[in-house]
């Protein structure tokens, strides 16, 4: 446990298996009880990465390829888990109401979240060039819809080409989603429907890094009067 803490610096989730792992097995396999009473670690509480507006306009402005667009587009627009992007299929895709609907996602539940305008014109350009006959977005194999390794690479060549430096992946569009949306005055318990969060304080994470509040606070060093210099 030392080692994974100081060595490795694992985070909480693998620590905790690690002790589930040897309670288990003094427990279980040994028939003994446990030798020390480990105490559990704290949950991490990293803030998410969150892009801004023009981050995200550059991301997808640097994709080309019409259906690689769609993706990334609908991950945004609709603040999908890559997995679930993946799985959808062409009649998930509620036009008339202007909603997309999102089956089977984590913990096994169903949900509606927004189709955009914009995504729905990409959309429709892309399947009248590739016409998809039942996932929404197909793999390469016949019947298979596109693997979750795929599009992370699709955003990995956007953010090159747009000169994107941050460490993010599929799921930073996903928070930059609600944030955008919070910052734009969406209520939280709205954007905790459109983003299938069981528990409000799952949501509440992003008034931590909305600008929303925080943009209108002034520094203490703008408000004093300094001398010029500092040029040598």
């Amino acid at each position: 446990m030392l080692y994974l803490v100081e060595e490795k610096q694992s985070a909480t989730s693998t620590l905790n298996q690690a002790i589930n792992a040897l309670k288990f097995y003094y427990g279980s396999i040994l028939k003994k009880k446990f030798i020390y009473e480990v105490k559990r670690p704290r949950k991490d509480r990293k803030l998410p990465i969150v892009l801004s507006k023009e981050e995200v306009a550059n991301i997808l402005s640097a994709v080309d390829n019409v259906k690689h667009r769609a993706i990334l587009m609908t991950v945004y627009s609709a603040g999908l888990r890559v997995g679930e992007v993946v799985r959808l299929k062409l009649e998930d895709i509620d036009t008339d109401r202007m909603l997309i609907h999102v089956k089977g996602a984590k913990g096994r539940k169903d949900r509606y979240t927004l189709l955009s305008a914009t995504t729905l014109e990409v959309i429709s350009r892309y399947r009248r060039k590739y016409a998809p006959e039942k996932w929404l977005f197909e793999g390469a194999r016949d019947g298979r819809y596109l693997s979750t390794r795929t599009v992370e690479k699709i955003l990995e060549h956007a953010c090159e080409k747009a000169g994107i430096r941050k460490d993010i992946s599929v799921h930073t569009l996903r928070h930059s989603f609600a944030t955008h949306l919070l910052e734009g005055g969406t209520d939280l318990r709205y954007i905790q429907e459109l983003l299938g969060h069981t528990h409000s304080k799952t949501t509440e994470i992003y008034t931590h890094v909305s600008t929303k509040s925080l943009g209108k606070i002034q520094s203490p060093l703008d408000t004093l009067k300094l001398e010029k210099g500092g040029d040598d």
